[in-house]
């Protein structure tokens, strides 16, 4: 078992009471899966996602991720956890701004301790595959939406990671680009990496093997679905 959340919430205070985002969340994830999370907007989709992702540390209950109890551990351990085993793909692409095309696709390798040779190599590798070689000076600030999205898709895998957490992973790409970044993430899949993304997408939700809907912060009745194999 990758992941386990047991009865995990979130809420806000105000002078009103309590406004939960999540309520009651109940979630396994098997090494391997393709988890779809889908809801409309507001739903809690991006804050389940940065909870897995131990970005948020202001939630109850319980989480336990590769035997890890996360809801025990301290913030540095927890930095260390997903440094190690989680690629992100924002909506918001999240690059550091004053960090070169090159230099944003690096930085997670150092992470790992992967020596400086290795690391060029597994750069040029990266921005060879998602054709952003001219681009590996620029800041992202010079950068157009999908572009900035392709690095950051680029980013979340050049460490291979156990679990990649996309949100929106296309929603800044033109169809044909949108098509190949699910396609690599199918090809992840099968070779064993664990996903979850937060999609809108119908055609998107296809590639994985599970769907869950969120709905007013509460998970509904699970979907099950064919492989990602089945004709799109």
């Amino acid at each position: 078992m990758m992941i386990r959340l047991s009865n995990i919430e979130k809420f806000y205070e105000s002078g009103a009471g309590k406004t939960f985002v999540l309520r009651r969340v109940n979630l396994e994830v098997q090494e391997g899966d393709f988890l779809t999370v889908m809801g409309p907007s507001g739903s809690g989709k991006s804050t389940l996602l940065g909870i897995i992702g131990m970005l948020d540390s202001s939630w109850t209950g319980e989480y336990d991720f590769l035997g890890h109890k996360v809801h025990s551990l301290g913030r540095k351990d927890r930095a260390e956890l997903n440094k190690k085993n989680i690629g992100f793909v924002f909506q918001s692409y999240h690059l550091l701004d004053n960090l070169t095309v090159y230099e944003n696709l690096e930085l997670p390798l150092s992470y790992k301790n992967i020596k400086g040779s290795d690391r060029a190599s597994l750069v040029a590798e990266m921005l060879d595959r998602f054709g952003i070689v001219a681009k590996k000076d620029l800041y992202p600030s010079q950068l157009s939406g999908g572009q900035q999205q392709l690095v950051a898709v680029a980013r979340a895998v050049i460490i291979n990671p156990l679990l990649i957490l996309a949100d929106e992973p296309t929603g800044n790409l033109h169809s044909g680009q949108g098509k190949e970044i699910m396609e690599l993430f199918s090809k992840l899949n099968q070779k064993g990496t664990t996903i979850i993304q937060v999609t809108h997408s119908e055609v998107n939700a296809g590639y994985g093997n599970r769907t869950i809907q969120l709905l007013d912060g509460w998970i509904q009745p699970e979907q099950k679905q064919a492989a990602a194999a089945q004709e799109r």
